[in-house]
């Protein structure tokens, strides 16, 4: 194992231990190399010959690039052309940070990490994987999942995703979410949360939150070093009241020890920028110090860089811009207003009465989705077929449930969508 590595491990081991075996092998010896051609690069900045890193540079100093791209981006070229850090682009993930706090008000003053960048959450996800996950490792999750958990913690890693039931008849399963948390072997627990949940467009409640929690926290009384994953990527879009509105992150930064909370955030569905592929890798633990922080920033950077070396400059430096401009909040609020509009209109249309002889909807409250389930032993990839042949109306099919994209549907189509649905379901009856 690398010295430097060795170095991170002891201050983790130093501070909690419990950290450090919640590591994978991999965590365990990944770090941020401060020895090598990085430091020798940053040792030689502002040199009046600097001939260390990788970049081509014009005469003059300045970003050598092509003069076509400069009338399409009107920021300055060092925002744009450069590398980024392997951590991130600083003064984003200040930002970020802060708003963290802002959103998530019960966290107080408890100590949390600084932001890790990443290539958007998909990839937090894998680098979580990376750090967390050794090969035969569970990964406790709902049986309402996104796919890509399996391309990442099964096919990447050697995990194994593990579910539970989501629902009971009217929400949150807290009892089958504690049974399944216990009943992992071993004395390390790695558990995914997605609120809200994709595919099934799900928060819990503010009462729910707690019985999630405290299953957690009964989890870890009992030993159990339990590694949270909090898929937040779809946060802040919450439409009805008694509905948690902060990310779980916050009930579990301070809870015990033996709690390990990781949020996995970003800008990609919160402010509507699929494309510019930036996420966020925050750290939070009961007793957690800067000292830990920053050995774990240090293996999650150093993670990154041995993977993607670093995110895009170009969308790093947009988002902090956008994020500074005195319009923003507003600006997310229109379009949050939208999807709340559209959300209420499909609420309203499914749970029509003469709808309910041939699907029934899944719990939704949240998020850019929700599902379907058919009824009278329909088969839901049977209904997916009929309607693009007969109806021109695409959806996804998950198991054997339905899912609706309400966010992708303008709010005049949504009563046809709905409608579409039912007669395939009749069609396919006959």
């Amino acid at each position: 194992m690398d010295a430097q590595a060795l170095s991170l491990n002891n201050i983790i081991q130093e501070i909690n231990p419990n950290v450090l075996e919640m590591l994978s092998e991999r965590g365990k010896n990944i770090f941020f190399p401060k020895l090598g051609i990085l430091a020798q690069s940053a040792q030689a900045k502002g040199k009046d010959i600097n001939a260390t890193i990788g970049e081509a540079v014009e005469d003059d100093g300045s970003s050598m690039h092509l003069p076509e791209f400069d009338s399409m981006v009107a920021i300055p070229t060092a925002n744009v052309f450069p590398y980024a850090p392997s951590f991130g682009k600083p003064e984003l993930r200040t930002l970020w940070k802060e708003s963290i706090y802002k959103k998530n008000p019960s966290l107080g003053n408890t100590t949390i990490s600084s932001p890790i960048v990443t290539n958007a959450l998909t990839h937090g996800l894998s680098m979580a994987g990376y750090l967390f996950v050794n090969e035969g490792d569970t990964v406790l999750v709902s049986n309402h999942y996104w796919e890509n958990y399996n391309l990442i913690f099964d096919n990447a890693y050697g995990g194994k995703v593990a579910t539970f039931e989501l629902f009971t008849e009217t929400g949150f399963n807290v009892a089958a979410y504690e049974k399944s948390l216990l009943a992992v072997k071993g004395n390390k627990v790695v558990t995914l949360l997605n609120f809200p949940n994709n595919p099934a467009g799900y928060t819990p409640t503010n009462d729910e939150i707690k019985g999630i929690v405290g299953a957690i926290k009964n989890a870890a009384d009992k030993g159990k070093k339990v590694i949270v994953l909090i898929d937040d990527a779809y946060f802040g879009l919450v439409y009805e009241e008694g509905v948690y509105r902060e990310s779980i992150f916050a009930e579990l930064a301070n809870l015990s020890e033996n709690v390990l909370a990781v949020k996995l955030d970003g800008p990609t569905k919160e402010d509507y920028v699929w494309g510019f592929r930036v996420g966020f890798m925050t750290y939070a633990i009961k007793g957690g110090t800067p000292a830990l922080y920053e050995a774990l920033e240090n293996k999650t950077a150093g993670a990154v860089r041995g993977n993607i070396s670093n995110a895009s400059n170009l969308s790093q430096s947009l988002l902090h811009k956008v994020y500074s401009a005195p319009t923003y909040d507003a600006s997310k609020q229109a379009k949050y207003s939208i999807l709340k509009t559209r959300y209420a209109i499909l609420r309203d249309e499914i749970n029509k009465t003469a709808y309910r002889e041939y699907f029934r909807a899944l719990p939704f409250n949240s998020g850019y989705f929700m599902c379907v389930e058919p009824l009278k032993g329909l088969v839901a990839e049977e209904v997916r077929k009929h309607l693009l042949e007969k109806y021109s109306t695409g959806v996804i099919v998950l198991g054997n449930v339905i899912r609706l994209a309400f966010s992708a549907v303008p709010q005049a189509k949504i009563p046809q969508l709905v409608e579409n649905i039912y007669k395939a379901c009749k069609d396919l009856s006959k």
